[in-house]
């Protein structure tokens, strides 16, 4: 293509489009949680295929997206979370460490609906990432910070959840 072509031309090559439309509060919200359940329902599947992970990547940054218009600074970072999860499910280290700091960002800037599970919940995500990224010191770092935060964790529940995930991590 000739350079020139643009500069003389009044109107872009190629049209923008228009903005999505505005949704409601209750519908946007509506997609964010369930996106969000349904990028954890595509996580849990053992046996994923091509279109499944596509939809799984897919679905948890529309979840992000619409909790960015519509959510609290914790549906934020859950977020966040979701999407390092779904790149280290997927052996993806470097998006993974990405989302998970993103995670830790918003929550060390504080805001409303953060609980006291979330931020080892976002070491724990680091572990992850790290570990998957082939990173087993940072890893192991992050997964300490973690068990350390999940003593001031007042629900047991909530506590063993983010046990059990650490539990889990790949560091060999």
């Amino acid at each position: 293509m000739d350079d020139n072509l643009w500069i003389d031309r009044k109107e872009p090559l190629v049209s923008r489009p228009p903005m999505p439309p505005e949704l409601d509060p209750t519908t946007q919200r509506q997609l964010a949680a369930g996106l969000y359940n349904y990028a954890w329902t595509l996580l849990e599947q053992e046996d994923r295929s091509a279109d499944d992970v596509d939809r799984m990547i897919h679905a948890a940054h529309a979840s992000r997206l619409h909790w960015d218009a519509i959510g609290l600074p914790a549906n934020r970072a859950r977020g966040e979370w979701l999407c390092s999860r779904v790149y280290s499910v997927l052996g993806r280290g470097e998006p993974a460490i990405w989302h998970a700091r993103r995670c830790l960002a918003i929550l060390e800037a504080g805001g409303e609906g953060i609980e006291d599970w979330d931020l080892p919940a976002a070491y724990e995500a680091l572990a992850r990432a790290h570990a998957v990224a082939g990173d087993p010191v940072a890893a192991g770092a992050w997964r300490d910070r973690s068990r350390d935060a999940l003593t001031r964790v007042a629900d047991a529940e909530d506590r063993e959840l983010i046990d059990g995930d650490l539990a889990t991590l790949p560091l060999g």
